[in-house]
């Protein structure tokens, strides 16, 4: 057998393995006794639905893990790269087009196999959870949406990779990582104000206390806002968050609908002011950074890999293209991608906790954002005792007692 072939079938087979294996071990850590620290919040009722939520959701993972693996690995098996590659060849068109259209082929096969998944986890599970509240005109705008913003940012960019491999030899690695780095630069900016209102409505922060208490602590902490804003997260669902967006002077904080009904003036303000610190402590910067150079690396390998015979014979390919070795070098590249990934999870809850404690320092009450921290986990029925494997595995916040933790570390000194 093509040893490229068993090298896959060994990652597909790892990865499936672990995933469940860490899932079971997060269902089995689930602990029937409320943790002391939040008998003031969560009462047995609400914390026995959030245990049953976070079984059904890994039950229900597992099931999807399972069903896609199955899927890729008869995918491949069958040779359904290959019947894909010869129906768009067909076509007659150039090699960059033909590659689009290879693309556009198995990302909407990718897409067709994990739609009845999303259904249901939208319209039955978090629907029994009452947290449910995308209607099928929404979900299925929102797809169209989304289809149509992957094909108007994803297609240009797929074609340009392409084209630089194609035609600039040992370099193509090299500008295709800096015209990925610049276009993404591109689309933060023009995210907050083309795309992310297609999907949500932004209103502006009616004037109030709420208002004056967030720009008196932005004045005292220097930080520029260039709007203060709304949205209407409670159009999908009634869990909550808030987020910065933008740079510079274009920053702009944005708040769930579903946060300003379920939490004080004064909590919200401790959640700025941790999504305040992240930006501080330039913890943007530095995750950009990270994720530029591990673009780099990644195209890098890529390039050593993008024509190689074995590789493509493993996939039963009577071609060999760069547009299909793209796809196949992401089977390559898992093993890297889950190790980056662990460490920049790692990277992450260590910025979790620097913004909490920018957050508690700054406002002077680190009780306030203990009390934010657990409505929140309250509101989003959060597991609040996962496996350590789990969180290392896949957490990018750390565990919220962890959280509430090193805050009351902060407190005592």
């Amino acid at each position: 057998m093509n040893p490229w072939l068993l090298f896959i079938l060994a990652v597909i087979i790892v990865h499936y393995l672990l995933d469940t294996i860490i899932s079971l071990l997060n269902v089995k850590a689930l602990s029937p006794d409320l943790p002391d620290e939040f008998t003031d919040t969560f009462d047995q009722d609400a914390y026995r639905q959030s245990q049953l939520y976070t079984r059904e959701q890994s039950g229900f993972a597992l099931i999807e893990n399972s069903v896609t693996t199955l899927i890729t690995v008869v995918f491949l098996l069958a040779g359904g790269f290959n019947v894909i590659d010869i129906f768009v060849r067909d076509f007659g068109f150039g090699t960059i087009a033909t590659g689009v259209c290879y693309a556009i082929c198995i990302l909407m096969l990718s897409f067709t196999a994990g739609l009845p998944f999303n259904i249901y986890q939208t319209f039955v599970i978090e629907a029994r959870y009452d947290f449910n509240r995308t209607t099928p005109g929404t979900f299925v705008m929102d797809i169209l949406k989304g289809i149509a913003v992957s094909v108007v940012l994803g297609v240009p960019i797929f074609a340009a990779v392409l084209w630089f491999f194609e035609h600039t030899g040992s370099y193509g690695w090299l500008l295709c990582w800096i015209g990925v780095v610049a276009f993404g630069f591109v689309v933060q900016f023009l995210a907050p104000v083309l795309i992310m209102p297609l999907f949500n409505k932004f209103t502006p922060l009616e004037e109030g206390s709420l208002r004056d208490k967030i720009m008196s602590y932005a004045t005292r902490e220097r930080f520029t806002i260039s709007g203060i804003f709304t949205m209407d997260g409670s159009k999908r669902s009634t869990k909550l968050n808030a987020f910065f967006t933008g740079f510079g002077k274009f920053r702009k904080i944005v708040f769930f609908d579903t946060l300003l009904e379920k939490v004080e003036d004064d909590e919200i303000v401790a959640v700025l002011a941790h999504e305040m610190g992240h930006f501080k402590k330039k913890h943007i910067w530095k995750m950009m950074a990270a994720q530029i150079l591990q673009t780099g690396l990644m195209f890098y390998v890529l390039s050593l890999f993008l024509n190689n015979p074995g590789l493509f014979d493993a996939f039963g390919m009577e071609h060999i293209s760069i547009y299909a070795g793209l796809f196949f070098f992401a089977f390559i590249y898992s093993p890297v991608s889950t190790l980056l990934s662990i460490l920049f999870n790692l990277l992450s809850r260590k910025h979790e906790y620097e913004a909490d404690r920018y957050a508690a320092e700054t406002t002077g009450e680190p009780e306030t954002l203990i009390r934010s921290l657990k409505k929140l986990s309250l509101a989003n029925l959060s597991n609040l005792t996962p496996h350590p494997a789990m969180v290392l595995y896949s957490y990018s916040h750390p565990p919220v007692l962890a959280r509430i933790d090193a805050l009351r570390n902060l407190s005592d000194r």
